[in-house]
């Protein structure tokens, strides 16, 4: 069985998807699901591109499609929903405004270095 999250960071990866984090939310009372994994990407452009390919690599890989998905209008944060795992691609300016990372401090946080 495929998992998920690494279909996931390698479809991210595949996009030029930067930045990566995985929080762990399993252990936070009221996470509103299991993990979050957070990427940037340039441009709104980059950020739908990712979005896209996420999605499609994960249909394939696993045969799930998303419970939902939002953010398309204007791409500066588009959110994948997997129910257990949600998918947040942010603009860098998006991203350092909504600091997720820092909302959810409490839960355990792996950083995925960046392929140059």
């Amino acid at each position: 069985m495929t998992n998920l999250s690494d279909v996931i960071i390698n479809a991210i990866q595949d996009k030029k998807g930067h930045e990566i984090s995985v929080l762990d939310l399993t252990k936070v009372d009221g996470a509103p699901t299991g993990s979050f994994i957070i990427c940037t990407g340039n441009s709104t452009t980059q950020v739908s591109a990712i979005a896209d390919s996420v999605m499609e690599e994960v249909r394939v890989k696993t045969g799930e499609k998303p419970v939902n998905y939002e953010g398309y209008r204007n791409s500066q944060w588009i959110v994948v929903d997997y129910g257990d795992t949600m998918v947040h691609i942010f603009l860098p300016d998006t991203r350092s405004f909504y600091r997720i990372e820092e909302l959810w401090s409490d839960a355990p946080c792996t950083r995925i270095p960046d392929q140059d």
